[in-house]
């Protein structure tokens, strides 16, 4: 979930300050995947030496530090004898972090990573690297990070006499989740690469100049910015799922291997003498950084049971609510009504969504779009949600597109969800786009909203703390620009409808929209009257977060979207059949804190439904068990015993989402539980 780059080059064709410089553009240009840390290495051949500079930094201000001047600088300036200047090369890799296993304040989890003489980085998670672990008693972890074991078993092999890509494929073959990698040896004059999802692009002239990236567009970018630099017979290309590069710095061979295909297994013994690794982290003077708390590992060692104590689930009054007799909606539902029957308005003026065109018209929509060439045709939005991992599912294996996965991270996709990306990504051999918003920026408009709100608790406000989030369409379409694709399939479900949260702002039921996320002209203005409003009475939503949330908004409302269409136009939405390919499938992890599968990647959900349920006595949940029932897909009995159930508050949810926003659990809590309730 990272950037990875780097940059091998024999020293004699190429000017080495102008080789920092295009190392520094791609160390810049592969930020956007992640700001949470940073780190870069290089080999230094006349003092047999790799060097490493690391921080809890981005790249651009790691590139602004004062231990990188002194790195660049001795690399410009290296001397060489008349031997290593023939042999010279060049050769650098780096990465650019969005944290998940391990957190960023402990120096050994960033990367560069260096475990057992193997000086790499990785893009991807290893979802099962606790199990190799426990299940090889000749591995030894020293690290939180899960790129660890992957070097570790690397090493592995190479000590049993593995030739190295021999040893490549056993090591991936092993691990689960998703690797895109590059990394170089102490005691080998050797780099790789390798991927086994196609997150990964090389641009090389196979004579003299080989550089890597995530991201197709990373490189794009490089080229155009140095044009000088690549001469026309470059190119650029992804590395497909299940292949790698390996790089001789003795003869700057470039082979292409696949990780299964035998008659490639066989290289030449390159060894070298041993190199040291020398490691420099980077301490940010007087900065203080949030650890990333995953709820998925989430211990509860302080204060734990009289936090849970604090959170209410006033079942026995809430149960004593009016519902409706068909579906299970209650009283406090926004300008619901009950008729002699006492069947609700939403009841009475449904028309079943779930009535999808034949697939065969959507087979026929998208062969306009299909790619010849091998390169993608398809992207894919692709939150980690059970939806969008059925509708990858679908592009990839029964319209047989090749797509690409695109995330977008403001901040509220927990470890969780992560980890179940790079299962899914990783056994589909799928790239994985992700763009890492300003994290720390994202969260702290949160807690900056949540604090407003908290003086001023309106129902209707709520949704202001996910505006941050709404950016995901605007960079769908840049996204698909960027790799030349035209199509996008969503996989929004027709039955999430949650009309009540701005039913919260005054905006009366809209029966049988087109769209369950549009909003006319009209209701827009009134919604923009409710805000204003608002933030009269609690000035303190004048804060930074104002431009975010009015670019969220143009985001989803107004940017126009084209050539895409809706998986669930075309397929069934069948909640049994898509919980089974998830899970048996792909081997989903699911939440600690709750049987659900929906929504358990998104950590804003678990803070917003306890702050609904306590309040007006229904969540999200409500809303989509009753859908279900007008679906015919429930029994009433049935729907309500799942939202009793589901409605439980989810305390290691609330509790991680509360300490990455920076804000007191107590406190919050506390507050919330004071809002007058509507029942």
């Amino acid at each position: 979930m990272c950037g990875i780059f780097g940059i091998i080059a024999k020293e004699g064709k190429y000017n080495k300050r102008n080789l920092v410089k295009i190392l520094e553009d791609l160390a810049k240009f592969s930020q956007v995947r992640g700001k949470d840390s940073s780190g870069l290495a290089y080999r230094f051949e006349s003092e047999t030496r790799i060097e490493v500079l690391k921080g809890p930094v981005s790249i651009d201000e790691l590139l602004g530090t004062e231990d990188y001047a002194r790195l660049k600088d001795k690399i410009i300036n290296e001397e060489k004898s008349a031997d290593e200047l023939v042999k010279g090369v060049f050769s650098a890799l780096g990465h650019a972090r969005l944290v998940t296993n391990g957190t960023q304040l402990e120096p050994v989890n960033n990367q560069p990573v260096i475990k057992s003489g193997i000086v790499g980085v990785h893009n991807g998670i290893i979802v099962n690297d606790d199990e190799l672990w426990e299940n090889d008693i000749n591995l030894t972890r020293e690290y939180e990070i899960d790129t660890e074991v992957l070097f570790a078993l690397i090493r592995k092999f190479l000590n049993e006499g593995s030739a190295v890509v021999q040893a490549f494929n056993k090591a991936n073959s092993l691990v689960f989740g998703t690797v895109s990698t590059g990394f170089m040896f102490n005691d080998r004059d050797e780099f790789a690469v390798f991927t086994n999802n196609g997150s990964l692009y090389v641009m090389t002239n196979h004579r003299d100049l080989f550089v890597f990236g995530s991201e197709r567009n990373i490189l794009n970018n490089l080229l155009k910015k140095n044009r000088n630099f690549f001469s026309t017979d470059f190119s650029l290309r992804q590395v497909p799922a299940g292949r790698g590069f390996l790089i001789s710095y003795t003869d700057f061979k470039v082979n292409e291997f696949g990780l299964t295909d035998e008659k490639n297994i066989s290289f030449a013994d390159n060894r070298s003498g041993e190199y040291e690794i020398q490691v420099t982290n980077y301490v940010p003077p007087g900065k203080q950084l949030h650890a990333v708390v995953d709820p998925g590992k989430f211990t509860t060692a302080v204060s734990a049971d009289s936090d849970r104590k604090l959170l209410e689930y006033n079942i026995e009054k809430i149960s004593k609510l009016k519902r409706c007799t068909k579906c299970v909606l209650p009283e406090t539902f926004p300008f619901i009504e009950f008729d002699e029957k006492g069947v609700c308005n939403i009841c009475n003026n449904y028309v079943k969504k779930n009535q999808p065109k034949p697939i065969e018209e959507l087979q026929e929509l998208v062969n306009p779009y299909r790619r010849k060439d091998g390169q993608p045709d398809c992207l894919i939005p692709y939150s980690g949600g059970r939806d969008s991992t059925y509708v990858l599912h679908i592009a990839k294996n029964i319209l047989k597109l090749n797509p690409i996965a695109f995330t977008y991270d403001w901040g509220m996709v927990n470890d969780l969800g992560r980890r179940n990306i790079a299962r899914v990504t990783g056994k589909m051999g799928v790239e994985n786009i992700i763009i890492s918003a300003d994290i720390h920026w994202k969260r702290e408009n949160i807690r900056k909203n949540i604090s407003a709100w908290l003086k001023n608790p309106e129902l209707g406000m709520i949704p202001l703390f996910m505006a941050g989030d709404k950016f995901f369409f605007y960079y769908t379409e840049k996204v698909k620009k960027q790799n030349d694709i035209k199509l996008n399939i969503w996989g929004i479900n027709p039955l999430e409808n949650t009309d009540f949260k701005v039913g919260f702002c005054g905006l009366p039921l809209r029966f049988n929209k087109k769209r369950i996320y549009s909003i006319s002209v009209f209701d827009q203005m009134r919604l923009f009257g409710y805000v204003g409003k608002n933030i009269l009475k609690s000035p303190s939503y004048l804060n930074q977060s104002i431009f975010d949330t009015l670019g969220s908004f143009a985001s989803r409302y107004l940017a126009k979207k084209r050539d895409y269409y809706h998986m669930f136009d075309y397929y069934q939405w069948d909640e049994r059949e898509i919980e089974n390919l998830i899970i048996d499938e792909y081997k989903w992890e699911t939440a600690i804190d709750t049987n659900a599968t929906w929504r358990i990647g998104d950590g804003t959900a678990g803070f917003y439904n306890y702050v609904y349920c306590t309040v007006a006595g229904f969540s999200e949940y409500d809303t989509f068990r009753s859908n279900q029932i007008r679906e015919g897909m429930f029994n009433r009995d049935e729907a309500l015993r799942l939202v009793i159930e589901e409605n439980h508050p989810r305390y290691e949810s609330l509790r991680w989402y509360l300490e990455i926003v920076g804000l007191d659990f107590e406190t919050v809590i506390k507050r919330i539980n004071q809002i007058p309730k509507l029942y």
